[in-house]
């Protein structure tokens, strides 16, 4: 890897095909994440017109949605938004659930052209991903904002269930105990036997389909994931190393998530 530090201290470098920014702070990543966001929607909007985001539910992305729905210039009546994963079997006002968690931070915030949100409380989950990847056949993903697990997952592609040749664009999928660990250690849920055990997920395939990628990864405790991301054989123990063969992909890091990095 051969780095280079900027004249805002922002040290960049690329692994693969991914771009990486480093960052002082979760503040300022999350900052120039939404102002790159911005340009790239502003780009496509001079050609089509309208265009498809699928957007992540985490803490991670709290900074860069906050600066991305404070911008001005965006024209989001012209933007169809999906969300990439949900929980199976919360209650219909959960705030851990997804949909929730979006709507309130972003989905209500600004005029989206239309918002799809994922059932999770579907009588048949099988018919809802068939219902869910109709949708994103019928409107193709041009910008992903995603982030990455403990365990190296991109949207709840864990480790025993990714696939980089997914056949589907929508699964069921059973939760590894890691990622469920990870949403108590973040405070969503009180105990592990409160973290559902399966959930819809977009798949790998769908999400790379998409022309850009903006990978937001603040916090310590990502360090390890972002270590292994960048490090580790592409292959799907670590599913989120598939970003490195991305063309158009970045992936956004503070000092915390990047400390194991040489």
């Amino acid at each position: 890897m051969s780095y280079t530090e900027t004249n805002t201290n922002v040290i960049t470098f690329t692994k693969g095909m991914l771009e990486v920014k480093i960052f002082h702070t979760r503040e300022e990543m999350g900052k120039e994440a939404a102002a790159n966001v911005s340009d790239t929607i502003r780009q496509l909007l001079r050609k089509k017109n309208e265009i498809n985001m699928i957007f992540a539910a985490a803490p991670s992305q709290s900074d860069f949605m906050k600066e991305l729905i404070a911008d001005e210039r965006i024209r989001w009546e012209k933007i169809n938004a999906f969300h990439m994963d949900e929980y199976i079997g919360l209650e219909k006002d959960a705030p851990q659930g997804f949909g929730n968690f979006l709507r309130e931070r972003i989905f209500d915030k600004v005029p989206f052209k239309s918002v799809h949100y994922i059932n999770g409380r579907a009588k048949d989950p099988s018919e809802e991903c068939e219902r869910y990847a109709g949708l994103l056949n019928q409107y193709p993903v041009d910008i992903v904002c995603l982030g990455i697990g403990e365990n190296g997952h991109i949207a709840f592609n864990d480790p025993p269930v990714a696939n980089f040749r997914d056949p589907k664009r929508v699964k069921v999928v059973e939760l590894d105990m890691p990622c469920r660990q990870q949403q108590v250690n973040e405070n969503l849920f009180s105990g592990i036997k409160l973290v559902p055990t399966h959930a819809v997920t977009v798949t790998i395939p769908a999400l790379i389909s998409a022309k850009y990628m903006f990978c937001m990864v603040p916090a310590k405790n990502k360090a390890e994931a972002v270590y292994r991301t960048l490090n580790e054989e592409i292959s799907e123990k670590c599913p989120a190393t598939i970003l490195r063969t991305k063309e158009d992909a970045r992936l956004y890091l503070d000092e915390e998530s990047a400390s194991l990095l040489d």
